[in-house]
């Protein structure tokens, strides 16, 4: 007989697609591509790949960029693919995509700092050279006066607004904003920030310059950014603790109004040009070999494993057509959306891939798959880990999940949107995000080939199922679903079997009803997502019933032995405001607030990727009242102290949202 927890622990390992209880080796529809793919697939050209993309994109310029989606066009051409094409969405710091304000083109022919007093040896003399190291400079770094100019150096310390800045380069991670230090007339900054500090010679990447957000936007100040290494850091510190420091920064850089490319390519569907798509997307346009020319990279390379398994007679062609994207991380996205609505509301599912391909000699490096919020559940989550149970295994890595979290382009399943996609996290080894060292030296060609096996399959059998096959997706999002709830309940039932009063038992019982009819209705919707008809869900509804009721039977055997009488849930909190107040949403995406200062901000945040304020507002559907979208938020995230109310009366008073009625 087993426990509840081995009985959990075992239901998990069979609706993931483990092996099971007797070793076997799973056998599922998906087995035998899955099979196939792993032997057809040659990670050697996709590595190549990888290096030409890094070439052109670690200079991280638009002009550079533009370079960058040629030859990415001429991957995709070579690879195969139809239908390839180079769109250019706007760079020029005032068109708005969703809530997103498309960044300013940027280019730099020159940029160096130099330590000009006191005296030092020769070979620290020159902390940044942008020709020698590209990240020397921060993207959007504004120039020097022509010729360059002689500066002295200041620690970051305290308000911007009291400081004598003028003429001067600040040392140090930003404090405060950049808009209230270039009120001082400061020259700029010199970052010493790096998310791998034992990176002693290597460089932070400075990608975040605008002032009131992420990029450089039209009217943002052009100050000079220079990065330089934890060495560097060590150096001018000691300098600065002995008296003052002067260095001469020549930067010669400009803002235009230009292009930012995407590159799209396909394999084209039977259905025909109306076809249902299954998008594979990955960003370009970054300093680093991992982050992301592998993600781009290994897209291209499943899709080309693909069409040569087709154009052999191996794979008949799919139904769908499977879509290959690289583009600017979010906002090419947004953009590309916004041009071809018709081609996204036929995009049925998504894979977003910006992760290292780690080397698996280290530590960290295994894949995490990230699903959709719980807002857009959907089959897809389920599918994913089914494969990656099933492939993982056979090479010898282990795989794990995680709920939603965005920081990327997988916020596609934003309800505005509607695009399932499914997001694989992976680790460098020797941390390297967004750093000088992350270089094709640090790509493993065996992770590059696991991503390619794990996007191949996810997009071919998604494009190529019929009625049998989204029978059996259905099925697989229903067994998980019985598994969610079963943990919803195991959680609950911990928590009862050590509580201590009756006051903490009623809150149980209610918190455990609440959370297992919302595991059943995230089951039901990623069942009903798969759009097959025929497929019985009445089961999770059933099921739902009987968890309660262990919950139920929990809290009562509770408070027999601590000789406390009937217990009765407890009542709900109400909103009366909240009730009153439906939110529509204006436009697709997130509230990034790039186009408000932060001073007008009243202390809310700029959500631009997951966090609470972005789960509420995916629940805002223009039906559902406030107090039930605070409702659903805390059910997916748990308790929250974050001021709903005030927060869409913010956006509503700034013209982002709307309140209906």
């Amino acid at each position: 007989m087993f426990t509840r927890r081995e009985w959990l622990t075992a239901s998990l390992a069979m609706a993931a697609g483990s092996p099971g209880l007797l070793g076997q080796k799973p056998v599922s529809p998906v087995s035998k591509l899955l099979t196939m793919l792993q032997r057809e697939t040659n990670s050697e050209q996709v590595m190549e790949d990888v290096r030409t993309i890094w070439e052109t994109d670690r200079w991280f310029t638009f002009p550079k960029f533009e370079e960058t989606a040629k030859n990415v066009a001429a991957i995709m051409h070579r690879s195969g693919l139809e239908d390839v094409e180079i769109g250019n969405g706007p760079a020029d710091g005032v068109t708005q995509s969703g809530f997103w304000t498309m960044p300013l083109a940027w280019d730099i022919s020159v940029g160096t700092l130099e330590i000009i007093d006191p005296p030092v040896p020769a070979d620290m003399r020159v902390l940044a050279d942008y020709q020698r190291v590209p990240t020397s400079i921060g993207m959007w770094s504004g120039p020097t006066p022509k010729g360059g100019t002689t500066a002295e150096v200041v620690l970051a310390s305290g308000d911007w607004k009291d400081a004598d800045l003028k003429a001067k380069l600040v040392l140090g991670p930003p404090l405060g904003s950049k808009r209230a230090l270039a009120k001082t007339g400061a020259l700029g900054l010199i970052s010493e920030r790096s998310e791998n500090r034992a990176l002693l010679d290597e460089r932070g990447w400075v990608n975040s310059f605008g002032d009131n957000g992420w990029s450089f936007t039209k009217g943002s100040a052009p100050l000079v950014c220079f990065s330089i290494t934890p060495r560097q850091s060590d150096l001018l510190h000691d300098l600065l603790n002995r008296g003052p420091v002067k260095v001469r920064a020549n930067v010669d850089s400009r803002y235009y109004a230009g292009v930012y490319p995407y590159v799209t390519g396909v394999i084209r569907g039977t259905d025909g040009a109306n076809a249902e798509e299954v998008l594979s997307l990955g960003h370009l346009f970054e300093q680093g070999a991992n982050d992301n020319a592998t993600g781009v990279a290994s897209i291209i390379g499943a899709a080309a494993t693909l069409m040569r398994l087709i154009n052999e007679g191996k794979l008949p062609r799919p139904k769908r057509t499977i879509r290959v994207l690289g583009m600017s991380e979010c906002y090419g996205m947004l953009h590309y959306l916004e041009q071809y609505k018709d081609r996204a509301k036929r995009t049925i599912a998504a894979m977003c891939i910006d992760a290292p391909a780690g080397k698996q000699t280290l530590a960290g490096t295994e894949y995490t798959w990230v699903l959709n919020p719980q807002s857009a559940s959907s089959y897809v989550d389920s599918f994913v880990l089914h494969v990656a149970a099933e492939y993982f295994p056979s090479v010898g890595r282990t795989s794990a999940w995680s709920e939603h979290r965005s920081g990327t382009d997988n916020y596609l399943g934003d309800p505005t949107i509607g695009i399932p996609t499914v997001l694989p996290r992976g680790g460098y080894g020797v941390h390297a995000h967004h750093n000088s060292y992350d270089t094709p030296a640090l790509v493993d060609p065996k992770s590059l080939h696991n991503l390619e096996v794990m996007n191949a399959t996810y997009a071919y059998f998604i494009a190529s199922a019929g009625p049998a096959e989204k029978r059996w997706l259905a099925e697989v999002a229903m067994s998980n679903g019985y598994t969610r709830m079963a943990a919803a309940t195991e959680t609950i039932l911990d928590q009862i079997a050590a509580a201590e009063s009756a006051d903490r038992l009623a809150g149980l019982l209610y918190q455990g009803r609440e959370k297992i009819d919302y595991s059943a209705s995230r089951a039901e919707q990623a069942v009903h997502s798969v759009a097959i008809q025929g497929v019985d869900a009445s089961g999770l509804s059933f099921f739902c019933e009987q968890q309660k009721k262990r919950v139920e039977i929990a809290v009562e055997e509770r408070a027999r032995i601590l000789g406390l009488g009937k217990i009765q849930p407890a009542v709900s909190k109400k909103n009366a405001e909240a009730e009153t107040i439906v939110v529509r949403r204006k436009r697709m995406g997130t509230i990034t607030l790039d186009d408000l200062p932060q001073d007008e901000r009243e202390g809310y945040p700029a959500a631009s990727f997951w966090s609470v304020p972005v789960a509420a507002l995916y629940w805002c559907d223009g039906k559902r009242n406030l107090a039930e979208v605070i409702r659903l938020t805390e059910l997916e995230t748990g308790p929250q102290e974050f001021n709903f109310v005030g927060y869409f009366k913010f956006l509503k008073k700034h013209g982002y949202v709307d309140f209906i009625g």
